[in-house]
């Protein structure tokens, strides 16, 4: 695993065309344990006056989620926040799962990371047309003048290409130093440096979703404050 931990797109398994490489495995691990979590949680939900801890756990993430969601949109979170929730804890349990010995966390691929970006690239129309309309939310390409068009479509790609960028980088770079630690240093300072991977990985997991929410938020409000300037 050691050069799956330098390289996860590396193919562990491949049988003619198909192949399994450490991106995968690890994304069907953590999809999987979300789903366990979500089911074990949400089938036998506490009572008010003795809510279970992992439900206690789940609300806080949630509570905290609505709010900031409310403050970056000015609007209602209910819409936003399976979307933008998902996107958080699938980050989150990914950077969690790195105290695990072996592990290669799937945000660590650039595959994985421009895969998140491209769901929110898509998630940002998806939102803003039924928001706004197609005429209102097309019409901020050609804002000031026609001519901007080219430039808006390039500035949208690469907000998205950098989305993908930035997350890839801190993670891989992670990844790759706590793999020579691990060769090189005693197994103290290895257990620190994960231990610091981890604090980092749950600060890009929230930064993640707070930019995604930033973006889709932008396409609901740069008309609405167009149309009403006179």
């Amino acid at each position: 695993m050691g050069g799956a931990a330098l390289n996860p797109d590396q193919p562990l398994w491949q049988w003619g065309p198909v192949h399994l490489n450490a991106t995968i495995l690890w994304t069907w691990v953590v999809m999987a344990i979300l789903v366990l979590t979500s089911w074990s949680v949400t089938r036998r939900p506490g009572t008010r006056r003795r809510p279970s801890k992992r439900q206690i756990v789940l609300e806080v993430i949630v509570t905290a989620l609505r709010h900031q969601i409310r403050d970056v949109s000015r609007q209602e979170p209910g819409q936003y926040l399976p979307f933008i929730g998902t996107l958080f804890l699938f980050i989150a349990t990914a950077a969690l799962l790195s105290i695990v010995p072996g592990y290669v966390p799937p945000t660590s691929s650039l595959s994985t990371t421009a895969a998140l970006s491209t769901c929110v690239f898509i998630a940002v129309p998806l939102y803003g047309i039924p928001h706004l309309g197609y005429r209102r939310y097309f019409r901020q390409y050609l804002q000031p003048s026609v001519f901007m068009l080219p430039f808006n479509v390039i500035g949208e790609l690469s907000r998205t290409l950098a989305l993908a960028v930035r997350l890839y980088g801190n993670m891989m770079s992670g990844a790759m130093i706590g793999a020579m630690l691990l060769a090189m240093a005693p197994l103290f300072l290895d257990v620190a440096m994960k231990l610091f991977g981890l604090i980092t990985g749950m600060i890009q997991a929230w930064i993640f979703a707070i930019l995604a929410m930033v973006y889709i938020a932008s396409a609901t409000q740069v008309h609405e404050s167009r149309e009403t300037q006179p």
